[in-house]
């Protein structure tokens, strides 16, 4: 009985530290990030869903965000806004870090060290950016849009549960 409640101390650890989730950069190797969050983008009639993750490096941190595209012609390009939840902006420049698969097309942007502890403190509110393309009558939609950091598109007054990612609790933990 004494050797089993270490072991099974240890088999909990495990799983946990396990559990985190892993991010890789056109094969690079892999760093931890946080879950791959599902943003609701309203405006984004294809799917109307965004997903984003973070994950921390060494000189700051990496926002990862991914569309699904009708066709490969669409990129998302350009400069991209985080918003937090207490109104401060964190503005992000494109570095050109791109990858298209599976018709999903995904940009990097990256953080200073001084964004990535204001990403600690504070919830996602919002993430602005501007997806772009080639113009066919059946193609994709492009322009400008915001992904909110909200889990359902609807819920009902009755609903006490919280109704949206707790970003920063999770991005201290990385």
């Amino acid at each position: 009985m004494i050797l089993k409640m270490p072991l099974l101390v240890l088999l909990f650890i495990s799983t946990i530290v396990s559990a985190q989730e892993k991010m890789s950069i056109k094969g690079a190797q892999p760093i931890p990030a946080t879950q791959s969050y599902t943003f609701v983008c309203e405006k984004y009639a294809f799917t109307g869903e965004i997903e984003i993750q973070i994950a921390k490096t060494d000189k700051g941190g990496i926002l990862k965000i991914t569309a699904a595209t009708a066709n490969d012609d669409v990129r998302i390009a350009g400069g991209l806004y985080v918003d937090l939840a207490n109104a401060d902006v964190i503005a992000c420049v494109d570095k050109n870090v791109k990858e298209t698969a599976d018709g999903k097309t995904s940009s990097y942007y990256y953080f200073t060290p001084a964004e990535f502890i204001k990403l600690k403190k504070t919830d996602i509110y919002a993430v602005r950016f501007i997806l772009k393309g080639g113009s066919n009558t059946f193609g994709n939609q492009t322009g400008y849009f915001t992904a909110y950091n909200k889990k359902n598109y609807f819920s009902t007054a009755y609903d006490n549960s919280k109704k949206s990612y707790d970003t920063a609790k999770e991005i201290s933990v990385l």
